[in-house]
């Protein structure tokens, strides 16, 4: 199994975000491109050979863009926390990312941290500054809410049991008289897989939960380990979505998919990826010898 990515559903040009996030962030670029075929466009609505995926990277942490169309929209409810070593870093990151977008929280300082701020940026992604240096520099944040509110804990746990080499870091709880639940998760810190998460919960009313539009894609080698995170990730009220998409039961979106696909996907023989793409839309659970079979 891979590290896992998150992966960003854009309602339309994902080039001109992740030119916008790589010309922002150090150690980032932008790495392999696939475009639609005739029947990935036929069901999506989007012209043939435009971009379907751009796969990048931002501080080292691996992200993949879809051109997906207006199907889902993003929610602060997943958001991405960026730990900034100095204040000119944070100063530099802050100014960028506001151009155009709305403040959740405004950049100042606060009990927890010298600055901070919350913002959500013109195409529509949460970001979470802090001057604060972490080990993994963008890490993303699930926030709890509605009927979910209260379940980071139980979320977190429920993670850790299922993907190897993970951990919980630390938990952090509101108090009693405090902004939220007392009891429930102010901060956490996990990781899975080698990739580091943060999570919270929220009983406060929003307008928002999490969305579609930001998943998380596991690479798997083998159809064991895809049969195997299918079953667990959607066992207890999970939803299994089409090729390789699902809802746990704690609302969050995962994709279980195959290494091999993005190979496949890439190739430079557009029958090859018309097939792939044919036996891959006929699919829940990624199937890895159909997909082979479709290849050759």
């Amino acid at each position: 199994m891979q590290k896992m990515m998150p992966y960003l559903w854009f309602r339309e040009k994902p080039e001109t975000a992740v030119d916008f996030y790589v010309s922002i962030f150090k150690n980032s670029r932008k790495k392999g491109i696939t475009r639609y075929s005739e029947a990935g466009a036929k069901v999506s609505g989007i012209t043939k050979d435009s971009i379907m995926t751009i796969e990048f990277e931002l501080e080292g942490q691996p992200f993949i863009a879809l051109n997906g169309g207006p199907v889902f929209s993003f929610t602060p409810a997943v958001s991405f926390y960026v730990g900034c070593d100095t204040l000119e870093e944070i100063d530099e990151k802050w100014r960028r990312l506001s151009e155009g977008a709305a403040v959740m929280m405004e950049y100042a300082k606060y009990p927890f941290a010298e600055k901070y701020g919350w913002l959500t940026d013109r195409f529509g992604v949460s970001w979470q500054l802090i001057l604060m240096p972490r080990p993994q520099k963008i890490t993303p944040c699930l926030m709890f809410t509605g009927a979910y509110a209260g379940k980071a804990e139980e979320a977190i746990n429920s993670y850790v049991s299922i993907f190897p080499s993970s951990h919980v870091g630390m938990m952090s709880r509101y108090g009693k008289g405090g902004v939220d639940k007392e009891g429930t998760i102010n901060h956490a810190e996990f990781s899975l897989n080698g990739q580091d998460f943060v999570a919270m919960d929220s009983a406060l009313e929003h307008k928002f939960g999490f969305s579609e539009a930001i998943s998380f894609l596991i690479n798997c080698d083998s159809q064991k380990e895809i049969d195997a995170l299918w079953q667990q990730l959607t066992a207890s009220g999970g939803q299994e979505g089409q090729c390789g998409w699902l809802k746990d039961r704690y609302g969050v979106s995962w994709q279980v998919s195959a290494t091999a696909l993005s190979k496949f996907l890439k190739d430079k023989d557009p029958a090859k990826v018309e097939r792939v793409m044919k036996a891959l839309l006929q699919m829940k659970k990624i199937d890895i010898k159909a997909l082979k079979e479709a290849y050759k």
